[in-house]
């Protein structure tokens, strides 16, 4: 591995703004989700479609994002997305119907997909092992602090200024993030073979058959990939359900978003003690009894806001002790074609996020869904961790 580029920190806090994109897109967006119903005098389930479309363009541009910053560089491929990410915020902002709205979202998706993409690719090209989940840890701290200001930062916008205003700031956070790439030097050499549809779907054919990274891609599938599901639940059952204001939704956010944080500092000292995979089992741990919560909290109690939000306050702990040695071991062995395992990586997550929150639009209770799919899901990570040591064992053997 050559010489880094970037400092450690400088590394980490470019991963986290480039990463932080997606998921601000949707924290930032939800609060407004039950007044758009009545703005585009549209119902529930076309509002609930628009996250749904934000998370289809999102997981499958992914592929795309991870073979373009490959075959033409971080750098160029990280300005091309973005500026797709600006005509979506564009669109959405000025959209005249509900069918505009869904269709900024969709092109939003679609551009917002390389910070994931880029920012784990970036630190591939640098660092490795137990440096490079470190560089993840910063970024997950960091992480932590912003969205747990997005559905703040959202209600409050909404309340003062109005729906359009929700989507101007997703614009100036776009730009931010074009500025930061400008500033970034290149870290990986381009090849421009790999933009070949051929080599594309060589290389993603070779990733999706290799159990070293499918099985840490399915953990983090099924307890990141939560994290997108409860997204399209959460604004309708504490909106509609609790009776929280779109402001107070902003706030009642930071449980979430909160425990992220501290499970990432919590991490952050004690990883040099425990190492990587007890930190995983630790993870797997908190995300199975947050999972039993949620089973037994929405079918026996009535729902408030710390029956929602308690239970997920212990899987967003998890997630945060699990998601960096999990995904620093994916990724390992594929150091030629980091971003396109990143992609595949986050469409897996995006994916899993995508299809359940689909199918919790068939539930006739929002807080049904939320209490079915997001435990199948974490038990989903756990069985594929589960499988994923078994790999390791058979190796080694």
């Amino acid at each position: 591995m050559t010489e880094p580029k970037m400092t450690a920190r400088r590394t980490a806090f470019l991963g986290a703004l480039l990463t932080a994109v997606g998921p601000l897109s949707m924290a930032i967006y939800a609060p407004a989700m039950p007044e758009l119903v009545t703005v585009f005098s549209s119902t529930d389930a076309a509002i609930k479609a628009s996250l749904s479309f934000y998370f289809g363009g999102f997981a499958v541009a992914q592929l795309a994002a991870g073979a373009a910053s490959d075959a033409f560089g971080r750098r160029p491929a990280s300005l091309a997305f973005f500026g797709v990410y600006l005509l979506g915020g564009l669109m959405a902002c000025f959209a005249p119907s509900v069918e505009w709205l869904l269709a900024g979202r969709l092109v939003q998706g679609i551009g917002a997909s390389v910070g994931i993409t880029v920012a784990r690719a970036v630190v591939r090209d640098q660092f490795a092992g137990a440096d490079a989940a470190r560089i993840m840890n910063i970024m997950g701290i960091i992480l932590g602090v912003g969205p747990a200001l997005g559905p703040i930062v959202g209600g409050i916008v909404l309340q003062l200024f109005g729906w359009q205003a929700v989507f101007l700031v997703m614009i100036a956070l776009g730009f931010l993030a074009i500025v930061a790439v400008v500033t970034m030097p290149e870290t990986t050499v381009p090849d421009r073979t790999r933009a070949r549809p051929g080599m594309i779907a060589s290389t993603y054919g070779r990733l999706i058959v290799d159990p070293r990274f499918v099985l840490p891609s399915l953990v983090t599938g099924g307890a990141v990939g939560a994290l997108y599901t409860q997204a399209t639940m959460l604004p309708f059952i504490l909106i509609q359900m609790v009776g929280l204001s779109p402001s107070q939704y902003g706030f009642a956010m930071i449980l979430q978003t909160g425990f992220y944080f501290l499970g990432s500092v919590t991490l952050r000292l004690v990883s040099p003690r425990i190492g990587g995979h007890r930190a995983v089992v630790a993870g797997l741990v908190f995300c199975g009894i947050g999972a039993t919560l949620m089973v037994t909290f929405s079918r026996f109690v009535e729902p408030t806001l710390l029956s929602v939000m308690v239970p997920i306050s212990f899987t967003t702990f998890g997630i945060a002790l699990l998601t960096p040695h999990i995904i620093t071991v994916a990724l390992a062995p594929f150091a030629t074609v980091a971003g396109s395992a990143s992609a595949m990586m986050g469409f897996i997550q995006m994916g899993a996020g995508f299809a359940m929150g689909l199918a919790g639009a068939l539930f006739a209770s929002p807080l049904l869904a939320y209490g079915t799919l997001l435990p199948a899901m974490q038990a989903t990570a756990i069985l594929s961790y589960l499988g994923y040591l078994k790999l390791c064992s058979a190796r080694a053997n």
